[in-house]
């Protein structure tokens, strides 16, 4: 009786996370065919590009036995040098442009902002939530970077498509991992569908918010939009530390610390291959 119990609730529960990565596709849809129709293709690519990538991560890792160290090094390695990269090069220079001063007051304001919002994002592992907690804390990152990304896109339409892209670089890293983790305690990988939409959705929302001419204003929010996905591109630097995700992830029984510090070389690599990647792409569209 008691495993009858458990699987009618385990059946439940995939038919709820189904239910809820649907409607969150639906949205999308309806979201993005809102931007097509107002002139915003740019922000149409950059949320179905988000979503396939964090999808297509997530359905992998669903499938996916063990982790493997140096996967999560060279995803997280190359996602967070296009971020650090982009932020720089494309978004720090608009924050200053528009009020020095302000603008890097703002560039301060994301950075703790992101840092506070991190870390009191671990209480969440202390309440009982309808979703996982890991799930929870990417929905929530991912809903407000897209909220974001449809400000900024929606402030200055001829910023090139080349920014957006790398800032959901992170995204396919950050879905496979999040499966990996949820899935692993009888989780359904559909369940990245909602954070997987949740970047499109916000972005199209937000891109009709229109900022006041004030450069003060213009300063802050794109300086706190440089900090806060400064924070994030940092938070996805790789870790080879004795007890970090990728030490966790290993599966060889030699010695860790060995093993550790050879996939910092790989980080190391994969950081740096990342921004020249942002910077070839700078030069061919520059």
């Amino acid at each position: 009786m008691a495993d009858l119990t458990t699987d009618g609730t385990e059946r439940r529960r995939r038919a709820r996370t189904r239910l809820i990565g649907a409607a969150s596709t639906a949205a999308l849809v309806a979201a993005t065919a809102s931007a097509l129709a107002t002139g915003r293709t740019k922000l149409f690519a950059i949320a179905w590009i988000a979503f396939g990538a964090m999808a297509a991560a997530g359905w992998v890792a669903g499938r996916t036995a063990d982790t493997h160290a140096g996967t999560l090094v060279w995803g997280y390695g190359l996602a967070a040098g296009a971020m650090i990269t982009s932020a720089a090069v494309f978004l720090l220079p608009q924050a200053i442009g528009q009020h020095a001063a302000y603008g890097g007051f703002g560039v301060a304001l994301g950075l703790l902002v992101g840092y506070g919002a991190h870390t009191l994002g671990h209480r969440l592992s202390h309440m009982d939530l309808p979703l996982d907690r890991s799930l929870a804390e990417l929905t929530a990152h991912a809903v407000s970077a897209g909220a974001i990304i449809g400000i900024i896109y929606g402030n200055m339409p001829d910023l090139g498509l080349l920014l957006g892209l790398s800032i959901i670089s992170h995204k396919g890293p950050a879905g496979y991992a999040a499966v990996r983790r949820f899935s692993g305690r009888g989780g359904d990988w559909t369940a990245i569908l909602l954070p997987a939409a949740g970047v499109g959705v916000a972005a199209v929302a937000t891109s009709f918010l229109a900022l006041p001419a004030s450069g003060a204003v213009r300063g802050v929010v794109f300086g706190f939009a440089t900090g806060v996905f400064l924070h994030v591109a940092m938070d996805f630097l790789p870790e080879c530390e004795i007890g970090s995700e990728v030490h966790e992830s290993l599966s060889h029984e030699g010695d860790a610390h060995t093993l550790l510090d050879r996939l910092r070389l790989h980080a190391v690599a994969s950081t740096a291959l990342g921004g020249l990647a942002v910077f070839a792409g700078w030069l061919v569209v520059a």
